[in-house]
């Protein structure tokens, strides 16, 4: 790969990091950022627009309807996420400390997040790190461990022994079922002990799960659906199921979908 070639991904991936952390860019803030002309800003976002990272508007470029960036992959058709990671940036106030677990919804929500200011965010998902740590007011502490490559997250001994020195406003945990029978629940055991740890080291528990999740059951418990949980989800979960968790005490903030 040339140098001219390296520079252009370079500049290219600078421009994506900006799109995710504040959902536009314009082309005068990404010349003066970049140091280059009008006209090639103008060309590396018709080169992204084509290979379907943004859309291009007015004077600038916005995130592609439907998908979002995240740093382990690019999930389609994810409005869904993204209203609940909207709702829960809404409910974070300015120099909160937060818990954040691994998952798909996790990182959304720190894209959502990255509008606070002063947070303070322990987490074990690798993406999520790596994420708000570009967010210059922000203190992000990885818990250390071993690590899931596929999953991007860290488990173990080592994790839950830092784990265990901190407290937090919120525990914002990304989970795979919710059901007043099953109780919170997720695939990976490994990491059901990281998320119960979380919530029992925080004043406040959100559980960000969408529609699919309302009324399944993963493989392993995290904890048992009580008023201590607020559930935060779209409109269109299963009425009966989520009846039931209202019947458990569980706080429901369901967003309604456009």
């Amino acid at each position: 790969m040339t140098d001219s070639r390296l520079k252009i991904d370079i500049r290219r991936k600078r421009i994506l990091e900006q799109l995710r952390l504040e959902g536009k860019v314009t082309v005068s803030a990404l010349c003066e950022s970049l140091g280059v002309t009008p006209v090639t800003i103008r060309n590396d976002l018709s080169i992204l627009e084509q290979e379907g990272h943004l859309m291009r508007v007015q004077g600038g470029a916005v995130r592609r309807p439907g998908v979002v960036e995240t740093g382990s992959s690019q999930i389609v058709n994810a409005s869904q996420k993204q209203s609940i990671g909207h709702a829960i940036a809404q409910m974070v106030r300015d120099g909160d400390t937060l818990f954040i677990n691994s998952g798909t919804t996790s990182e959304i929500v720190a894209l959502e997040l990255a509008a606070r200011r002063n947070l303070n965010i322990v987490t074990n998902s690798l993406n999520v790190a790596a994420r708000l740590g570009a967010v210059p007011s922000f203190r992000v502490l990885l818990v250390g461990g071993e690590i899931n490559a596929q999953y991007g997250f860290t488990h173990g001994g080592d994790a839950q022994e830092q784990l265990s020195k901190y407290q937090a406003d919120w525990a914002i945990l990304s989970v795979d079922g919710i059901s007043a029978k099953g109780g919170i629940t997720t695939h990976h055991a490994e990491e059901a002990i990281i998320d119960r740890m979380m919530a029992a080291g925080a004043k406040q528990q959100l559980i960000a799960a969408d529609s699919s999740k309302i009324g399944r059951a993963g493989f392993s418990r995290v904890c048992e659906c009580s008023p201590m949980l607020t559930l935060v989800t779209n409109d269109g979960g299963d009425p009966e199921a989520l009846q039931q968790l209202k019947e458990c005490g569980v706080q429901l903030h369901i967003n309604e979908e456009n």
